[in-house]
C-alpha cells in the first residue's frame, strides 16, 4: 500500500488550462458537532490521502484528525484553526480548506471562504439548520459560492428527510435539489438511492468507520432493493417519496447551482462511511474549477500566464520544535514555480519564493510548482500580512479579505517583568494570524497591552499558546468595553476623547488612534459631540495597496 504522502498533488507537465480544469478548491462549513472533522477525514480516506480514519472524540481513536494539530484542539476536541489539505483523487487535484469549528473563530472561517471556489454545507440530520451554519451560509452566499449540502448522521435518529429539505429552503431561501435519498433513517438506515441513475448504494457498517466501507450497488428494480425496503417497512412510503421528488425537482440547472441559488442535497453518515464516496464523486463532478478573481483593477482570469495570488491566512508555530511561521497563499492565476520571484503589491517588496510547502496536517511536502486553485504555504520571516497580493507582473490588489472589529477586550498582565519581551513577541506573532488585535495606551507601546477579539474562546487559546509556545504565564483581565472605532481627524481633538466618559483612547500596532466604548450610548454621544472626527469600524489602513511593512 502506498504511503499517504505519495498522494499529495502530483507534479504536472500539463498545460495551464488543463491543470486549472482539474482543480477543486472548497471549504466545509457547519455548526459545531455536525461532524465536520469526521467528514474531512473520510474525504481524505476515500481520496487515498490516509489509510485509516479515527473517530476524533472516541477514546478508542488511535490518533487525532489530520487537520487538528494544535495542542488545545487535541485537548478540547474542537478546531480553532483552519488548515489546507491537498490530495489527488480520480484525476482531480483537490484543495480542501478545513475551517475552524467554533463560532468564536468565525473571522478565520470568513477569510478561508475567500480562498474557496465552492462550499460543502454540513448539516446534522437531527438538528437541521443551526445558528452557526446560517451565519456561515450567509457569507458563502455573499460571494455567490456554489453550495453542496451533505446531511450527516442519518444513521441516528433524525428529522424526516422531507422536513430537512423544507427547512433548508425556508431558512436559507435557496432551492434544495436532492441528488440521492436515504433508504430509511436512524436504526433502519441501509444506504442511499441515486435519484438520477435509479440505483441504490447499500452499505455495511464497520465499527467507527475507520476503513473504507464496502458497498453493493443494485438497480431500482432489483429484488435486493425490494428486500431491503421490506425489511425496514418502507416499501410503499419510499417509492411515494421518490415519485413526489421526481415531480417537484424538475430539471437540474447547473447555472443556478454555480450562482448559489440551488443546492444539491446528499444524505449519509460520515462516521460510518455511508454515502461518503458517492458524495465525493458527485461533488467533484458538480463543483467548479477555479474562475476569475476580482481585483481593484477588474477580474483576473486564472488563465493569465503571470503568477498571482493573495494571502488569506498566517499561522505561527505549526511545528513547535521549529517555531516557524507560514503564510497561506491562494493562487489565482498563472503557474507557480519554486524559486521564482514575485512582488508584494501591498508593500512594494520583491520576494523570492524559495521555501514553499503544501500540508497534510503536520506533514509537509515541498512544492515545485502549483496552479490556480492551489493553496501553498510560504515561509514567512515577518514580511507577509493577511490580504497581501503577490504578483509576478502588474499593480493590482485582490479584493474581499474581510476584517472584523473586536467585541471583547482584555488587559494583558504578567507577574515576571523579565518575561515582557517574550510576551510582546508572542502577542505580536499571534496577532499577525488575524485572530486577535493588539492595542496600547500610548503610541510607543510601552504601557499596558490590550487585546481585542471577536469571541471569548480566542482569549483561552491566546493564554494557552502564550504559556505553551512562548513560556509566558499571562493574566488576562477583562475590560468592560464592547465597541471600537478607529479615529481620524485633528490630533488635538482626537486626544480629547481620552477624557470622555465611558471612552478609552488607545493605539493599534500602526499607531492609529482607536476609541473603545463601554456601550452604544457612549459611542453615539462621542460621534454626536465630535462631528468633524471620522469614526471607522475597521482601520483605514487595513489591507490597502501601498501600505508599508508593519512592525
Amino acid at each position: 500500500m502506498n504511503d499517504p504522502a505519495d498522494n499529495a498533488l502530483a507534479p504536472s507537465h500539463g498545460d495551464l488550462a488543463s491543470e486549472i480544469r482539474r482543480r477543486r478548491t472548497f471549504a466545509i462549513i457547519s455548526h459545531p458537532d455536525a461532524g465536520k472533522t469526521t467528514l474531512t477525514e473520510k474525504l481524505l480516506l476515500y481520496g487515498g490521502a490516509i489509510h485509516m480514519a479515527g473517530s476524533i472524540k472516541s477514546r478508542k481513536a488511535t490518533r487525532y484528525a489530520t487537520s487538528d494539530w494544535m495542542e488545545i484542539e487535541r485537548q478540547r476536541g474542537i478546531s480553532v484553526t483552519s488548515s489546507a489539505l491537498q490530495f489527488e483523487y480520480d484525476g482531480f487535484a483537490i484543495n480542501l480548506l478545513d475551517t475552524p469549528g467554533h463560532k468564536d473563530f468565525s473571522e478565520d472561517t470568513y477569510r478561508t471562504l475567500e480562498a474557496a471556489d465552492s462550499v460543502i454545507m454540513l448539516l446534522d440530520g437531527a438538528k437541521g439548520i443551526e445558528p452557526q451554519t446560517l451565519k456561515l451560509f450567509e457569507v458563502a452566499r455573499l460571494r455567490n459560492l456554489p453550495i453542496v449540502t451533505f446531511i450527516n448522521k442519518v444513521d441516528r435518529e433524525s428529522l424526516p428527510p422531507l422536513t430537512l429539505l423544507s427547512e433548508i429552503e425556508k431558512n436559507l431561501s435557496i432551492r434544495a435539489f436532492p441528488k440521492n435519498w436515504p433508504l430509511g433513517m436512524g436504526r433502519t438506515f441501509r444506504g442511499v438511492f441515486d435519484l438520477a441513475h435509479r440505483r441504490a448504494h447499500l452499505y455495511s457498517a464497520r465499527e467507527h468507520g475507520g476503513a473504507r466501507s464496502e458497498e453493493e450497488i443494485v438497480g431500482g428494480n432489483d429484488s435486493r432493493l425490494d428486500a431491503v425496503l421490506s425489511e425496514i417497512g418502507l416499501q410503499s412510503e419510499f417509492w411515494d417519496e421518490v415519485e413526489l421528488l421526481d415531480s417537484d425537482a424538475g430539471i437540474w440547472d447547473d447555472a443556478q447551482f454555480k450562482s448559489g441559488n440551488v443546492t444539491p442535497v446528499f444524505f449519509g453518515s460520515a462516521l460510518n462511511n455511508f454515502g461518503v464516496e458517492v458524495f465525493l464523486k458527485s461533488f467533484l463532478d458538480l463543483s467548479p474549477s477555479p474562475g476569475p478573481h476580482m481585483s481593484d483593477m477588474g477580474p483576473v482570469p486564472p488563465e493569465n500566464e503571470h503568477f498571482s495570488g493573495f494571502i488569506f491566512k498566517i499561522q505561527a508555530n505549526m511545528d513547535p520544535q521549529h517555531r516557524d511561521r507560514f503564510a497561506f497563499l491562494r493562487i489565482c492565476s498563472g503557474r507557480f514555480r519554486k524559486g521564482m520571484s514575485a512582488r508584494n503589491v501591498n508593500t512594494g517588496q520583491e520576494v523570492r519564493l524559495s521555501k514553499t510547502l503544501q500540508f497534510m496536517g503536520q506533514k509537509r511536502e515541498s512544492v515545485e510548482e502549483a496552479f490556480p486553485g492551489d493553496i501553498i504555504g510560504l515561509h514567512d520571516p515577518g514580511i507577509f500580512h493577511i490580504g497581501d497580493t503577490l504578483a509576478e507582473k502588474g499593480d493590482f490588489v485582490y479584493e474581499g479579505i474581510p476584517h472584523f472589529s473586536p467585541e471583547f477586550f482584555v488587559r494583558v498582565q504578567i507577574a515576571d517583568p523579565l518575561k515582557r519581551k517574550h510576551l510582546r513577541k508572542g502577542l505580536f506573532q499571534i496577532a499577525e494570524e488575524g485572530a486577535i488585535q493588539i492595542f496600547t495606551l500610548d503610541t510607543e507601546g510601552e504601557r499596558d497591552i490590550l487585546v481585542g477579539a471577536v469571541g471569548q474562546l480566542q482569549f483561552d487559546v491566546l493564554k494557552f499558546r502564550l504559556e505553551h509556545e512562548y513560556k509566558v504565564r499571562a493574566k488576562l483581565e477583562p475590560m468592560n468595553y464592547d465597541r471600537v472605532r478607529w479615529v481620524t481627524g485633528n490630533p488635538e481633538m482626537v486626544a480629547n476623547l481620552s477624557s470622555t466618559l465611558d471612552t478609552l483612547l488607545v493605539y493599534d500596532r500602526e499607531k492609529m488612534p482607536v476609541a473603545l466604548f463601554r456601550n452604544e450610548w457612549a459611542l453615539r454621544y462621542v460621534v454626536d459631540k465630535y462631528p468633524s472626527i471620522g469614526f471607522h469600524g475597521t482601520s483605514p489602513r487595513t489591507f490597502r495597496k501601498g501600505t508599508q511593512p508593519r512592525s
